[in-house]
């Protein structure tokens, strides 16, 4: 079932988005080559609680940590280990969530650390803009469809693969609701937005092919043909004035 919320719902759903965004802006000061991703995870952890919030990760269906750290070829859910240490040249998805006030935020961006490929770097840009694109389709009485579409177009004919099996999500008093946000799909297809939506899109968009494996720690999740891996996520809720951007 889809929640529409109400305007003062939107506003606490806000207030989570913007710690979400402190918090990876706070944490992006220390990627650099030599940082275990497992040290991001204790600063993020510390730095949302600090705000008397709660790391909506942690804990959720049984995920052992604050962030997900997803590196290289993870495309996402990269568990933060003491010994996966960030080198000069990777790329480093960070995937934080806030729980505020019984409300939910939730945002994702791909880092570089130090100087990274021509490759690298064009994945990054492309994912970025993937996202700008797919929420510049995500006004009242469009549909789901075209977001999915817009962002599929665009990152294919980039060369690039927008992955099938993860998806963006409903969020509200809940970290995931209904709908499912596909960042591929047919325009004019699915779900009819309306004021009130609020949805979290979050492309991943893999340099090779879009087919994806979870590891074993069922969790992690790579591309299956190596290839690197890129993500952005930002909520947005559909309102009086528009559609917003939360996680600014």
């Amino acid at each position: 079932m889809v929640y529409y919320k109400s305007a003062e719902e939107i506003e606490l759903i806000r207030a989570s988005c913007q710690l979400t965004a402190q918090t990876l802006n706070y944490i992006s000061e220390h990627i650099k080559s030599g940082i275990s991703t497992l040290y991001l995870d204790g600063l993020a952890e510390d730095y949302i609680r600090s705000f008397d919030a709660v790391p909506s990760f942690l804990g959720y269906k049984g995920y052992p940590n604050t962030i997900c750290a997803s590196v290289n070829d993870m495309v996402v859910h990269g568990i933060p280990r003491k010994n996966k240490i960030l080198r000069e040249g990777d790329i480093i998805t960070v995937d934080v969530g806030v729980c505020k006030n019984g409300y939910y935020g939730d945002k994702a961006i791909t880092y570089p650390v130090g100087d990274i490929s021509s490759l690298a770097g064009k994945l990054v840009e492309v994912t970025k803009k993937a996202l700008d694109i797919g929420i510049n389709e995500a006004v009242e009485n469009n549909r789901l469809g075209d977001i999915g579409n817009a962002i599929q177009t665009y990152v294919e004919k980039q060369g690039f693969s927008a992955v099938r099996d993860f998806v963006g999500h409903g969020i509200g008093s809940s970290a995931h609701e209904d709908p499912q946000v596909q960042h591929f799909g047919k325009s004019g297809t699915g779900l009819t937005l309306k004021k009130g939506l609020v949805i979290a899109i979050e492309p991943m968009i893999n340099a090779g092919s879009y087919q994806t494996k979870v590891l074993s720690d069922k969790w992690t999740a790579v591309s299956s043909d190596g290839s690197l891996s890129a993500q952005f996520e930002h909520v947005v809720a559909i309102t009086d004035n528009g559609t917003e951007i939360l996680t600014k």
